[in-house]
């Protein structure tokens, strides 16, 4: 099923075209956004500019073909708030029915809020916590606190950057006074909230909105990170509280030279970073997540259900299932080498000095660790973890993507040398993981050598100095198997400090 979602934002209007599979996988075929700038002036005028609107009905237009083009079958348009709170409203949506053909529903604040909830949800997962929601748009700000996937509360305040920017801050840079004023509304507007956040013991904060995230990229800027995506990267309260500061005393003329900023939202950025700052300092969230998925993704997951689709909670393992099949349909030899590896890992963890979460990137390392064949045989493993990096994962942060990624990588003797350089980044617990897991996954890859499954089980005897693996293959010979990981031990072995034997079971 292919599905669209547009979204008249107060700033930008969004589109998102994706394939989405009967389990819940979404794979984006097409991003695309234009900055219109409909809350310009309309927070405190209470209408939208002729220009504005002129622009978002050229920039629907072309979305509405975008869509054709991309044979989407099935899609929905909503309006936000700059639309939602306009005078002129009706007219503008009637316009747009009649120029471009598409129906775009205004949405109330807390229909928005719940879509964002969803869109996180599916990304995270959201189990435990509690977890704070924190969405700032052009003309709203939505919240929510989240505890095992369900909402104890969901929250839509009139809190955006551009109408905080346009009431609170017209200085450049703001004043003292203007941003004391400023913080003083939020106390107002939404402190009561931020103490029940705190008194919960809120265990993080999850930014759903471009204007957060910049946050979190330049913070890892300011680390010197340049690690893959944003999805799933932090930063902490610390790290937020100082980048606001830079952002306030500076003009906008200097802040798109801050490292790890977006120049498209330097206007407007002063007011969102005060507005995170304080929802971090107020509920005690520790750290701030980027989260790239939102209303948008909200509303495809909608479109979903509407077809059927009822897709579960585990937003890593989903993702991760999806990923699989893509690139390697039915990836038989990738489920059986994973059931193979979990057996070594639960034999060798111990020793090793691994902990539990590392048994779940292993496994899927092995989900994924052939999928580069899709794009070559010669050096799979490396395009494997091409397309790990860049598979749009969902739930993990950056650092667990390069394990499982380098894990993947290693599987191939050749993969299996780590540079000084690509493992800077790591503790020294996550150095030692990477190299556990490639050693673990090189065995079990080798073990199912024919993809055909011939080992069915793995049992392992410690003796002074030795591992024994004995593998069991019933009535189907097993030489090649055997032959083929004999030649795949070196690495387990140098970290288990044992010589690895491999038997037949009788």
């Amino acid at each position: 099923m292919r599905l669209a979602a547009i979204d008249v934002g107060s700033n930008s209007v969004h589109l998102i075209i994706a394939d989405v599979s009967r389990e819940g996988h979404i794979e984006v075929i097409d991003r695309v956004k234009e900055m219109v700038r409909l809350g310009r002036r309309s927070f405190t005028t209470g209408r939208l500019t002729p220009e504005a609107m002129d622009m978002a009905v050229r920039t629907l237009s072309y979305f509405k073909r975008l869509a054709h083009f991309r044979h989407v079958d099935r899609m929905r348009a909503v309006a936000t708030s700059a639309v939602r709170e306009a005078k002129n409203r009706i007219a503008f949506i009637q316009r747009i029915r009649r120029e471009t053909g598409l129906a775009v529903e205004v949405i109330s604040g807390d229909e928005e809020a719940r879509l964002i909830f969803e869109a996180a949800r599916h990304a995270f997962g959201l189990e435990g916590g509690p977890h704070l929601l924190v969405d700032i748009g052009g003309g709203s700000a939505e919240l929510g606190l989240v505890k095992d996937g369900k909402p104890l509360w969901l929250k839509s305040a009139k809190l955006g950057a551009a109408r905080l920017t346009e009431r609170f801050l017209p200085d450049d840079p703001p004043t003292a006074t203007q941003r004391k004023d400023l913080i003083k509304h939020l106390d107002d507007e939404i402190g009561e909230a931020m103490r029940e956040a705190r008194k919960a013991g809120v265990i993080r904060a999850i930014g759903t909105s471009g204007s957060i995230n910049t946050l979190v990229a330049m913070a890892r800027a300011a680390r010197g990170e340049e690690w893959g995506r944003l999805h799933g990267a932090n930063a902490s309260a610390e790290e937020v509280a100082r980048i606001t500061t830079q952002l306030v005393e500076a003009n906008s003329a200097l802040r798109p030279d801050l490292p790890g900023m977006d120049a498209k939202r330097t206007d407007q950025i002063g007011a969102a970073a005060l507005l995170t700052d304080y929802v971090l300092r107020k509920s005690g969230a520790p750290y701030l997540t980027a989260c790239t998925w939102a209303i948008r993704e909200g509303l495809l997951l909608g479109l979903m259900r509407k077809d059927g689709n009822h897709p579960g909670m585990d937003a890593r393992r989903r993702s991760v299932l999806g990923l699989a099949t893509r690139f390697g349909g039915r990836n038989m030899h990738g489920k059986h080498v994973a059931k193979l590896a979990l057996a070594l890992y639960d034999a060798t963890a111990l020793v090793l000095g691994l902990n539990g979460k590392s048994r779940e990137l292993l496994e899927y390392a092995a989900l994924l660790h052939d999928i580069g064949h899709t794009i070559d045989h010669d050096r799979h493993n490396r395009h494997s973890y091409y397309l790990i990096k860049n598979g749009e994962l969902l739930g993990f942060d950056p650092i667990e993507i390069e394990i499982i990624a380098l894990s993947a990588r290693g599987h191939r003797k050749q993969g299996g040398q780590f540079y000084s350089e690509e493992l800077r980044p790591f503790s020294a617990g996550e150095k030692r993981t990477v190299r556990a897991l490639a050693a673990i996954l090189r065995v079990a890859d080798a073990l199912d050598r024919s993809h055909f499954g011939v080992i069915k089980k793995i049992k392992t005897h410690y003796s002074p100095g030795r591992l024994t693996l004995e593998v069991s293959s019933n009535d189907e010979s097993a030489d090649l198997e055997i032959w083929t990981t004999e030649r795949r031990t070196d690495l387990l072995a140098k970290l288990l400090d044992r010589r690895i034997i491999l038997e037949k079971s009788s």
